[in-house]
């Protein structure tokens, strides 16, 4: 049981034995296989409905578990988040038009270990601003990744992230931030994607969490739509997001949702 495994720090930060980063993997990498898979279906016409019935259908494939289906009231196996939509937008009856950016969260369940990623696609023509808005937060994504090694602190990761995107004139997203993980979907620390350098927890071998930056064209704020769910940009600039599972090492990290098919950035493969 989660009671259980490993020890906790006086922050609440679960620290997990080496052996428990093998669940991690196998986990990670059905998230991100299924991402893979959904690729090329991320076209023009194609509802975000359809999307995510290909990603129920792919979970089930796996002989995984969805953790975002029942989870608070939620029903669908993803959350896919169109244009201006920062996180958690609904599946359903959208077209995907040519010129749509869209992130795509999945989080499964293995053996008990919780595997959560998302990543940006692009239906048709990608367009010169979310190109460089996609590529600045994948970019982010991967210099707060640089920052994990035990003896540095959450605050390290988050000014690492903010320095660089607001050095590009965006903007971090405050409102949602990533997570603890493991053997349960949510728990601390939060870990949050602006900050000071130096600040906050102290990493340690062991340590299992998300980093999964929000960035916008333009301001920060957001608003909850009437749906309880929905995110969007309160001035209706274009958002993107990336995002990794990841567990700190003695000397780093381990990244646990690396593309099988190196399809994790859209112009890629």
């Amino acid at each position: 049981m989660e009671e259980t495994r490993g020890r906790v720090t006086r922050q609440g930060i679960r620290i997990y034995e080496p052996e428990d980063y093998a669940g991690m993997r196998r986990a990670g990498a059905v998230a991100a296989e299924i991402l893979d898979a959904v690729a090329a279906r991320v076209v023009p016409g194609a509802t975000t409905g359809d999307l995510d019935a290909f990603i129920d259908a792919e979970v089930e494939r796996h002989g995984a578990v969805s953790a975002t289906k029942g989870y608070k009231g939620y029903q669908h196996a993803s959350c896919i988040s169109i244009n201006h939509v920062v996180c958690h937008g609904i599946p359903g009856p959208k077209v995907l038009k040519d010129g749509d950016i869209l992130n795509i969260d999945v989080t499964v369940i293995v053996d008990g270990w919780f595997g959560d990623t998302s990543r940006m696609y692009i239906a048709g023509t990608l367009p010169r601003k979310a190109e460089r808005l996609i590529e600045v937060t994948h970019d982010a994504l991967m210099r707060g990744i640089a920052a994990v090694k035990p003896g540095n602190t959450f605050g390290d990761i988050g000014h690492a992230i903010q320095t660089f995107v607001e050095a590009q004139r965006m903007s971090v997203v405050r409102d949602f931030c990533g997570h603890g993980l493991g053997r349960v979907f949510h728990a601390a620390p939060n870990v949050l994607h602006y900050g000071r350098a130096g600040t906050g927890a102290v990493l340690e071998e062991g340590m299992i969490f998300t980093i999964e930056p929000m960035v916008n064209l333009g301001r920060p704020e957001t608003k909850v739509l009437a749906d309880d769910w929905t995110a969007v940009t309160r001035d209706k600039s274009l958002s993107a997001q990336f995002e990794h599972s990841i567990g700190v090492t003695a000397d780093g990290c381990e990244i646990f949702t690396l593309s099988p098919a190196g399809k994790f950035h859209p112009t890629w493969g």
